[in-house]
């Protein structure tokens, strides 16, 4: 036999070995006891032949890796087949079908057994206790004011502007809003706080019959007794229930109070824009409230009186013609009840606001609902307020303005509002507060209004977020107390999108000075153009961590200027957040809250860390020098109650003399004055120039002052800040300056060595273009520049009045301090 043949017979013999093989493979993979040892057997088997036939092994391999596949997909189909026997469609309909019935079935139990119960929403209302910290009792304030109307003497148009408002299907529905039900059930459930959709029927009841209460079991009952009565009493009786029950704020229960309470008229003769405006405060009576509404405020309650108009046109309530001609019915001052004189009722209204700001975020309750939870309900609450701090506060006003304000000799004086709130800086209580002259005579509280600018009481907050942001100079150098910036008056500034060149006080130029002169004399150009340096987006994020409410300003340089608006209460904030080494300081006035069913578990107003220690003590070291060489050295410094403690402060003054500011502390004890010019006959902004016979009223004159003479007096013993920093006019320079050779488009006119002559603030014969000074002096640096400018603004402590987003001509505004 010749080699080709032999090579013919081992390829027949290896192809009729093959079928055997794969035979018993396929017979072991087919049982899938045995699938496992299939693979096995047959990877074996086939490694066999290829070791026994050359051309036969590749083959053998493919079908060995075709059996184990096989053999998976096997197992996986089995698992498969369980999981479908286990899920059928039959079984999962069934479980559908049976929890479906199980709710239908309990919902109608609860139907037969809940009834409509007796009505207690009178039976709710018990006086309020109020408590100075110590227990003394401060006020107790519960008189109900309500009165109820009979639906036929409401006008028919003002009827229909609460379904407008609330619930435009009322009179087709059934009485209860399945989706918004099942939504609130659903968030209460998740703790997702409550949402709207409840028809007027679900709000009667809940007022009337039931409570605020965010619970799954109440909105149960609710659901059903809104059902229930809405099949046995007509729409108008629920109507005519939802209006007199309603809480309007103002202590006003039902629509004849309010109407009495806003408009001064009995309800049968509101008007329909009036009415819109009482239906629109149901949403949120303490936010809508005219008097005390927020810019904010104002604009969202005007924006719902609108929408309650228009969805009466929609409805064919309304004419759309005598829609168009209607105006907003700015409603009239309020009248205060009895036993809110004086402070008490600016102390009692910032007590219950915070304690419906932690109602709502604690049970999830809407606003409206927090606050008539509050009012009228029964509660003991103790005020952080110290009875002895609160009456040197009141006295210190008085003897340092009010004394000296006389309205019959000069109009303006009038005009001059103050507001004052003072803080334990360690623990945030708000130990005492000025709200004004008196709570019965003017309601808007001064301690909380945020509607005037802090002017240059801002500034501390640009050089805060420099410090702890490790912000740099246009040409790379760190900013701190010691850098030198161009204090050149209306010098343009470098790096901003948008030209700016804001004007010094008295238009002063500065030259080249230190940031902590620059902080001393309140010199705008050198912190607009620091400002542009960190960013504003990051000056403003810095504001907001400091405790300022920041939301939907924009970041523009004229924000250096203190542009926007903030309240005594929150600048206290701010500075005790510096005070207390850079941890957040939220101010409460409110110690404990209790009620016979609960007790309110109150936030710790001590927070995080958020600004470095080293940065917030580096800020307090620099504004001790305001105190000591800078705008409030005559009314702090100088005091002679004085008695070596250490002071860090700001004064400001903002654009056109309308505000003037001085915000203090000591290492225990912040406090925030401001003073502020409003028209005593509409309320609007008025300048404050020539009040208390001075040409113009300076963050360092009357409010340093009141800090002064409340300070020294309830501080008890000196104390010496514990500072992290080797900045600031509290420690000994160790470096010299740092230069910013930041370029200029305005020429540097470098101040003589020789400070200028300046006339006494109470000879000037006209208002100046600025500022929040009181004498001029040359300004005091440890490690003076290297072409100093020793001179105080002219007129005054040098407070950047006249130093407005956009001095010198710009787009921007006038002066601002």
């Amino acid at each position: 036999m010749g080699r080709a043949e032999e090579r013919r017979a081992r390829q027949r013999g290896g192809r009729r070995a093959a079928p055997p093989n794969r035979s018993a493979q396929a017979r072991e993979a087919s049982s899938p006891s045995t699938a496992g040892s299939a693979s096995g057997s047959a990877a074996g088997s086939e490694a066999g032949s290829a070791a026994d036939s050359p051309v036969g092994g590749r083959a053998a391999a493919r079908r060995a890796a075709k059996g184990r596949g096989k053999g998976g997909r096997a197992a996986k189909n089995a698992g498969k087949g369980r999981i479908r026997r286990l899920f059928t469609w039959k079984k999962v309909l069934g479980t559908f079908l049976g929890v479906c019935l199980l709710g239908i079935g309990a919902f109608v139990v609860m139907y037969m057994m809940i009834q409509i119960p007796e009505g207690n929403a009178a039976a709710q209302l018990q006086s309020n206790i109020y408590k100075y910290s110590d227990g003394k009792m401060l006020t107790r304030k519960g008189d109900v004011n309500r009165e109820e109307v009979d639906l036929s003497d409401i006008p028919k148009q003002v009827q229909k502007t609460f379904v407008a408002a609330e619930n435009k299907s009322f009179y087709n529905d059934g009485g209860v809003d399945l989706k918004g039900t099942a939504r609130g059930l659903l968030n209460t459930v998740r703790g997702r706080g409550a949402q709207g959709g409840s028809t007027i029927t679900q709000q009667y009841v809940k007022n009337y019959y039931l409570t605020q209460d965010q619970t799954v079991t109440r909105k149960l009952k609710e659901l059903v007794i809104s059902l229930k009565l809405d099949r046995e009493k007509s729409k108008d009786y629920i109507l005519a229930g939802y209006i007199n029950t309603s809480y309007y704020g103002r202590g006003a229960y039902g629509i004849q109070a309010a109407a009495q309470a806003y408009y001064r008229v009995d309800a049968k003769d509101l008007s329909v824009d009036q009415g819109a405006y009482l239906a629109a405060l149901l949403q949120a009576p303490s936010q809508y409230d005219w008097a005390v509404a927020t810019d904010t405020g104002k604009k969202l309650v005007k924006a719902r009186w609108n929408y309650v108009l228009d969805n009466m046109v929609e409805e064919g309530w309304l004419d759309k013609g005598k829609r168009d001609a209607l105006t907003f019915p700015t409603p009239k001052d309020p009248k205060a009840a009895p036993g809110m004189e004086g402070q008490t009722g600016y102390l009692v209204n910032l007590a219950n606001a915070q304690l419906e700001r932690q109602l709502m975020k604690e049970q999830n309750l809407t606003q409206s609902e927090a606050a008539a939870k509050v009012e009228n309900q029964g509660w003991t609450i103790t005020l952080n307020i110290d009875s002895k701090k609160q009456a040197e506060l009141e006295k210190a006003v008085k003897s340092q303005l009010t004394s000296k304000l006389d309205k019959k000799k000069r109009k303006v004086d009038g005009d001059v509002q103050a507001g004052a709130v003072s803080v334990d800086p360690k623990t945030g209580k708000v130990l005492a507060l000025y709200g004004g002259i008196d709570y019965v005579k003017h309601f808007t509280n001064n301690a909380t209004r945020t509607d005037y600018q802090p002017a240059s009481t801002f500034k501390p907050v640009i050089l805060a977020a420099a410090l702890d942001q490790g912000a740099k100079t246009q040409d790379g150098k760190d900013i701190n107390s010691t850098t030198i910036y161009d204090g050149t008056s209306k010098r343009p500034v470098v790096g901003s999108a948008i030209g700016f060149a804001p004007e010094n006080e008295d238009d002063h130029d500065y030259g080249d000075i230190t940031v902590q002169t620059a902080m001393n004399e309140s010199v705008n150009s050198v912190f607009a153009q620091m400002g542009v340096d960190v960013g504003m987006d990051n000056v403003l994020k810095t504001a907001g961590d400091l405790g300022m409410d920041t939301d939907g300003l924009k970041a523009v340089p004229a924000q250096t200027l203190g542009s926007m608006g903030a309240s005594p209460l929150e600048m206290a904030g701010v500075y005790a957040t510096l005070d207390n080494h850079g941890k957040k300081v939220t101010p409460s006035i409110l110690k404990s809250v209790e009620h016979k069913d609960q007790v309110v578990d109150l936030p710790d107003p001590i927070g995080d860390q958020v600004i470095s220690k080293v940065a917030a003590d580096t800020v307090t070291s620099v504004l001790t020098g305001v105190v000591d060489d800078g705008t409030a050295r005559t009314s702090v410094r100088d005091n002679p109650k004085r008695d070596d403690q250490q002071v860090a402060g700001k004064t400001g003054t903002s654009d056109n003399n309308k505000s003037a500011w001085f915000t203090g502390y000591t290492p225990g004890l912040v406090t925030s004055v401001g003073l502020f010019g409003e028209s005593a006959k509409n309320h609007s902004q008025v300048a404050m120039y020539g009040a208390g016979g001075l040409p113009r009223v300076n963050g360092g004159g009357y409010p340093a002052q009141i800090w002064a003479a409340y300070t020294f007096d309830a501080m008890g013993k000196v104390t010496k800040f514990d500072l992290d920093t080797k900045e600031g006019a509290a420690v000994e320079k160790t470096s010299s300056p740092t230069m910013s050779n930041t370029p200029s488009n305005t020429p540097s006119n470098t101040a003589s060595s020789e400070p200028p002559e300046s006339e006494s603030p109470d000879t000037t014969t006209s208002p100046p273009a600025g500022g929040d000074e009181e004498t001029s002096k040359p300004p005091t640096t440890t490690s003076p520049p290297s072409s100093p400018s020793n001179t105080a603004s002219n007129g005054g402590e040098g407070d950047d009045e006249g130093d407005d987003e956009g001095g010198g001509g710009n787009l921007f505004g006038q002066n601002r301090e």
